[in-house]
């Protein structure tokens, strides 16, 4: 094969071609945190501390409604790659079709519900009243590109199915281009402050939503192709089930989301949830790349899972733990040396806010070295279709282990401590993927 040649998902893996393949996606997760941040960096600047903490106080709001894409898309995903691999295609393209209608009615009926509770949300999340109003308009803005968002998350996962991860990566800059020139001209330039990072975050998830649903709406390249509806209610709770941890994953880190800002504002104040902000956006970015990575490898494992290639599956599982563990320890490296310059783009007008969130920073970092291990480890699970166990670990990891946490330490320990709540977590939860992995090794056969 020359490097000019398309990748398969039944081709054999060495490392140059996993990190081919995977790359497109991995891009794609990194330039979708970096246009996510800029909002924040632009209200932030442009706006100031109240209104950059008001967006980040109602973000996981906006993120729980978002894991429903999620689930989908990686739940989905697994089930059509697992069905091209038993070489079943009209049977795959069926389940995608239904799966992106169904998607659609749940993106809007929730984007209405979301748009009415939102104020009953805002005072759960102990919003002030100082935040209040920015907080709501935020919201209520959002709600409108809310189906376009799921959306987009759920082609993510689909276009690399459809062996098309290149062009998930060009919608997802096509989407990151329009957001960032839509903050730079209605922030920055004309002053609309917060409601104008909400449109330009709406219009941009609207281009990244929208242009790979008329691709696949036509005929295309791809093995994938929107067609007809057809009724498979098995499919789609085996979607909801595979995928069950992924939404579990997000859901519950924006509900841990939320009670961290409650008791950043208990013990910290504006100035705890504001350095919380920044902190995410640097956690985006790296999360995004041990994200990008499984996204890219699931539908590949998946294949070989469906075709009981069990060389491969070995190769695959040996080769990702070896990439992810060493991205660990580079990344984690680079956030310990750069925290300062990082704080600083955000919150660098406020010395007070600015030495906060240094100090934060630099404690929640050290998560990163264990937080790809996990991330690998629920993927492979759903991948391998066992949305049981991948649920497991995301629900230990994110509720059982954060939310006790998160209320325990700062009673013992005082309001720092909630910066090392994430460490605590991630290594609890890597004991237990490590147990899951090796306690299902011979039904799988990974290695």
């Amino acid at each position: 094969m020359t490097q000019r040649e398309a990748i398969r998902l039944s081709d054999h893996f060495d490392y140059k071609r996993l990190l081919r393949f995977t790359g497109p996606s991995i891009l794609t997760m990194i330039f979708a945190s970096i246009y996510s941040i800029v909002d924040g960096y632009f209200v932030s600047n442009y706006a100031g501390a109240i209104p950059f903490a008001a967006l980040n106080i109602m973000m996981p709001f906006l993120m729980i409604l978002a894991a429903v894409g999620f689930m989908f898309g990686s739940g989905g995903t697994a089930l059509v790659s697992l069905k091209l691999g038993q070489k079943k295609v009209k049977e795959a393209n069926e389940i995608f079709s239904l799966i992106t209608y169904v998607l659609i009615a749940i993106g809007l009926v929730t984007s209405v519900i979301g748009y009415v509770i939102t104020p009953q949300v805002a005072e759960i999340l102990g919003v002030t009243e100082e935040l209040r109003p920015y907080s709501i308009l935020y919201a209520r803005i959002n709600m409108v590109g809310n189906t376009a968002f799921m959306l987009q998350h759920l082609f993510q996962s689909f276009l690399i199915a459809a062996e098309k991860p290149k062009m998930g990566f060009r919608v997802t800059v096509a989407a990151g281009v329009t957001n960032i020139i839509l903050d730079f001209l209605l922030v920055g330039v004309l002053g609309l402050g917060l409601p104008g990072a909400a449109w330009a975050t709406v219009i941009s998830q609207t281009v990244g939503g929208v242009i790979p649903l008329v691709y696949f709406m036509f005929p295309n390249s791809s093995v994938l192709r929107l067609g007809g509806l057809r009724w498979n209610l098995s499919a789609l709770v085996q979607t909801c089930s595979n995928g069950s941890s992924e939404f579990l994953s997000n859901a519950s880190a924006s509900i841990v989301g939320m009670l961290l800002n409650r008791q950043l504002l208990t013990y910290m104040g504006t100035n705890g949830v504001a350095a919380y902000g920044v902190i995410m956006y640097v956690n985006f970015v790296f999360v995004g790349i041990y994200f990008g990575f499984a996204m890219g490898v699931s539908p590949v494992i998946g294949y070989h899972y469906g075709a009981d290639n069990r060389e491969e599956l070995r190769n695959l599982f040996r080769r990702c733990l070896v990439l992810i563990a060493s991205a660990g320890v580079i990344l984690t490296i680079l956030a310990e040396v750069f925290a300062g310059l990082l704080a600083k783009i955000f919150v660098g007008y406020d010395p007070e806010l600015y030495s906060l969130t240094v100090s934060g920073m630099r404690i929640y970092d050290l998560a990163f070295v264990m937080m790809g291990l996990n991330v690998l480890g629920s993927a492979l699970f759903t991948s391998l279709s066992n949305g049981k166990i991948s649920a497991l670990l995301s629900l230990i990891r994110s509720v059982v282990l954060q939310v006790s946490l998160i209320l325990i330490l700062p009673l013992i320990f005082g309001g720092q401590s909630l910066w090392a709540v994430v460490i605590a977590v991630e290594t609890g939860t890597l004991l237990v993927t490590w147990r899951m992995i090796v306690r299902y090794r011979s039904k799988y056969h990974y290695y």
